[in-house]
């Protein structure tokens, strides 16, 4: 009879966090979800709000919409203000500072890490250029990341035991907080998808559009070689999207979640330019039966099989996701294959090995102690 309590870095939108984390709901029912800020009209996903506790940011006008704009080292200090001492396990869901949590001694602290803070670590060169526009900013940002480091990385110490999406994932963190983590794949809902065998003769991206996500590389290469592309999502990259795009190219803005199964089952492949430390995307496309084109980095080399799942292409440059689109429409594709593959990494059995994992940690959290 645990009591355990989860917490995830913010409820502010729905993706691949917001999957896992829907799924550790599900697994503990009666644990309460602590978050930095929640917006129930953004988050997209049914959730029981009696279980939801906010921290005092959720207070601040406009902290829903625009709280990654607030000093950085207000995270830290609110994510700290969680009073977790009636929790025998603390279950933290983070890709920044829910792992930060404070908890007694007796408490078994397990943290699901998608990543080490990417903007402190490996990306905090990118996040400083990125700044270096506004010269307000250009000042404060890269002596506030040398903090956010320092914080991260002695908060990372205060977790007992590390679970991660990913070997990708896992070797950045033993880089960067010296800690072992084991790795649990993100769960893939394969029941709510379909095999269909034929296709309407589109490539799919679902994706935010962000820089990072590479859009840009699967719009040119479906422009030049005058395939038919589809783009699932929004995001500040839009407008210089579709400034780029041809005829070719469709943008079909934001998609309900119940309605992304007839689109992935109606592609010929996915398309997955970016690199990414798991990406749930592909192993949805293969739910449908349907390969992905990605680039050969990061968690996609752990979900496709080359060949047999889907192809990759080594350079992130339009001309080389061409050559891999012509590549995938020489190869006679075996749904059935794909749609095992995909099984692999279903529902069932991510609740089956968290929750045994979670089991097993307290148990040896109390025979330690």
């Amino acid at each position: 009879m645990m009591r355990i309590a989860i917490v995830h870095d913010y409820l502010t939108h729905f993706g691949g966090a917001e999957r896992v984390l829907m799924a550790l709901m599900d697994l503990f029912p009666n644990a309460p979800v602590y978050t930095l800020v929640y917006d129930k009209d953004r988050v997209g996903m049914q959730i029981d709000e009696r279980r939801i506790r906010t921290s005092f940011l959720q207070k601040f006008p406009g902290a829903r919409r625009s709280h990654r704009y607030f000093p950085l080292g207000v995270m830290p200090l609110a994510v700290e203000q969680f009073d977790l001492s009636a929790y025998d396990v603390v279950l933290s869901s983070s890709h920044s500072f829910s792992k930060g949590v404070i908890t007694r001694a007796g408490t078994c602290h397990i943290s699901f890490c998608f990543t080490p803070i990417r903007y402190a670590w490996d990306d905090s060169h990118r996040y400083v250029r990125e700044f270096s526009r506004n010269e307000t900013f250009q000042r404060f940002v890269a002596p506030a990341i040398s903090y956010i480091r320092l914080w991260d990385y002695y908060a990372s110490q205060r977790v007992d035991s590390y679970v991660t999406s990913s070997e990708y994932v896992a070797k950045r963190i033993q880089k960067y907080y010296g800690r072992d983590a084991r790795v649990i794949a993100p769960p893939v809902d394969v029941d709510r998808f379909r095999v269909r065998e034929d296709d309407d003769g589109y490539y799919l991206i679902v994706s935010r559009l962000v820089p990072y996500k590479r859009v840009d590389i699967a719009v040119d290469a479906c422009e030049k070689l005058g395939k038919r592309l589809k783009v699932v999502g929004v995001g500040p990259e839009m407008d210089d999207l579709k400034a780029r795009a041809g005829k070719y190219t469709e943008f079909l803005g934001f998609v309900p979640d119940e309605k992304l199964p007839e689109l992935y089952a109606g592609a010929k492949a996915l398309l997955f330019p970016q690199e990414e430390d798991f990406g749930i995307t592909p192993l949805e496309a293969a739910a449908c039966g349907k390969p992905t084109v990605a680039f050969d980095a990061g968690g996609a080399r752990e979900t496709i099989i080359s060949g047999m799942t889907g192809v990759f292409f080594h350079r992130q440059r339009a001309g080389d996701m061409a050559n891999a689109l012509l590549e995938l429409e020489r190869i006679e594709w075996n749904a059935s294959y794909i749609l095992d593959h995909a099984y692999g990494f279903r529902r069932a059995r991510f609740l089956d090995e968290m929750g045994a994992y979670v089991q097993d940690q307290w148990t040896l959290f109390q025979n330690e102690r």
